[in-house]
């Protein structure tokens, strides 16, 4: 197959930050490429260069053979580059139609043309398979339907490139599914797919090749069949890695019970929750999506009202009503969304650090800098934070290391008892992989952790106990020399099927 994007030894820097030395990537036509690397490795970079956002310093690109150097993301559009991105970037309030052709809505005269702006979208809806009205307003739409309605958008103009960026990260596997099969059809017409993703076993469904980066160089290209996962992983974080999950034998929880709830209700849930966390254990909570365990855990913490239930802390009982009752009572919570309600992202990752403990990091009614350098210092070296200083924006962080900057955050605020709701959603195997050192770090300092997982495997990796939630009540409780996915799943839909 011809090559449709060519790109030869790509550069780009940023104060204190080689974030690309000298890429080489080729996309041919009508297959599926796919970029693998570490948060941190440099794919974003490329792909914003690629979509016009930077500029590269040095290196070329071509497209269909000629020159390609778009100097904003319309020219990228224009020349026929799309992204679909993990973050859907529609109108809520706008119908589907609207959405798709938003920046160049069919006229008659000085008014929109809608009979041929419904049409046009019913074209492209039929070609991906999307059975819904263009009339549709997008916010009545579920998740893999405005997917669906970004995939729509891309091809509604000359599409050449089409960039997948996380696709599947929000997408149950029924839907992931039925992405894969829209891709493949992308294929068969020629077009030439880009496809990022953390989830390594992903790429078997639909890539062809595959691309590693690694601080910002290219590591390698290999075609999918024929690689193993092992093998993908030595080349994203430079070693082998014995096994994905640490969990160790000689790290096991005392009788001591650390926290216990005892009949939690909250509003929206007809059930009573209780359950017991004791001194060093690995939790893990499972369930279905809707099964009310990230509320669970937000009622916990103060975050939402609850209806009833009492909360114990080290044998004391504590009436939290609000985050602050809970952060007072040594609990801390890291939330599914570090960038909206983990951190502050446009403020340094010293000031990140110490603002749940701005007590501890002050003087007499001023900050005391030697003390946020001193603190974030220390964290950044014990939890490898990957950063030029302390004074970087946290939004300047992969999402690995802004997920070390929460937990160190909540570190120096010297928290027993940690919460972690889908602690490595988003963040690549090399990152995972540190992520879960910490927690076994954790405990084996008498920390309790309780995680909220939507990833089987990991809490089959990690905890020492699970708690399986359907429909907002504990459904089963399995501890690990019973682990298997079949008794968790038969827990996760058993108050569903009554």
């Amino acid at each position: 197959m011809p090559t449709v994007l060519e790109i030869r030894a790509l550069s780009k820097s940023f104060p204190g930050v080689q974030a690309l030395a000298g890429v080489d990537l080729t996309v041919e036509r009508g297959e599926c490429h796919a970029l693998l690397g570490e948060n941190g490795a440099g794919k974003s970079t490329l792909i914003k260069a690629v979509c016009g956002f930077h500029r590269a310093d040095s290196g070329t690109m071509l497209l269909d053979g000629a020159t390609y150097d778009p100097a904003t993301p319309h020219d990228a559009m224009s020349a026929g580059i799309r992204v679909v991105y993990q973050e859907f970037n529609l109108l809520s309030y706008l119908s589907i139609a609207e959405n798709i052709f938003f920046d160049r809505l069919p006229r008659n005269g000085v008014f929109v043309d809608y009979p041929r702006l419904y049409r046009e979208a019913q074209n492209v809806l039929d070609r991906i398979g999307l059975d819904a009205s263009p009339r549709t307003p997008v916010e009545l739409l579920g998740v893999a339907q405005m997917q669906l309605v970004e995939i729509a958008k891309a091809l509604s103009a000359d599409c050449k490139v089409l960039i997948f960026d996380e696709p599947t990260a929000t997408l149950s596997p029924k839907d992931s599914g039925r992405l894969f099969d829209i891709i493949r059809q992308l294929k068969s017409e020629g077009i030439g797919i880009i496809y990022i993703s953390h989830h390594l076993n992903e790429i078997y469904e639909v890539a062809d090749r595959l691309t590693v980066l690694r601080n910002g160089e290219t590591i390698g290209t290999r075609n999918v069949d024929g690689t193993t996962i092992p093998e993908i992983v030595k080349m994203m974080v430079g070693r082998s890695m014995e096994s994905e999950y640490p969990f160790s034998e000689d790290v096991r929880p005392n009788e001591k019970v650390i926290f216990e709830t005892r009949n939690l209700q909250f509003k929206g849930s007809a059930h009573k929750v209780s359950f017991q966390l004791h001194e060093g254990e690995l939790l893990g909570i499972s369930g279905l999506v809707g099964s009310r365990r990230t509320e669970t855990l937000r009622a916990l913490f103060g975050a939402d009202p609850k209806i009833a239930g009492e909360v114990f802390i080290h044998g004391e009982r504590f009436d939290i009503r609000s985050p602050r009752d809970a952060v007072a009572a040594g609990l801390s919570l890291l939330t599914e969304d570090r960038k909206s309600q983990g951190l502050i992202l446009d403020m340094p990752l010293f000031q990140n650090t110490t603002m749940a403990a701005l007590d501890k990091a002050s003087a007499h009614g001023f900050m005391d800098r030697r003390e946020e350098r001193r603190a974030t210092e220390q964290y950044v070296a014990e939890l490898s934070i990957k950063t030029p200083s302390i004074q970087q924006l946290c939004r300047n962080l992969s999402g690995g290391n802004q997920q070390k900057a929460v937990l160190a955050k909540w570190l120096y605020r010297d928290s027993r008892i940690i919460f972690f709701d889908e602690p490595t959603r988003g963040i690549d195997v090399g990152a995972k992989y540190e992520i879960y050192l910490l927690l076994w770090d954790l405990i084996a300092g008498g920390k309790g952790v309780l995680i909220v997982s939507s990833d089987l495997n990991e809490l089959m990796g990690v905890c020492h106990r699970i708690l399986v939630f359907s429909n907002g009540k504990i459904a089963g409780e399995i501890a690990r020399k019973d682990f298997s996915q079949e008794k968790i799943l038969g827990y996760a839909y058993q108050e569903y099927l009554k």
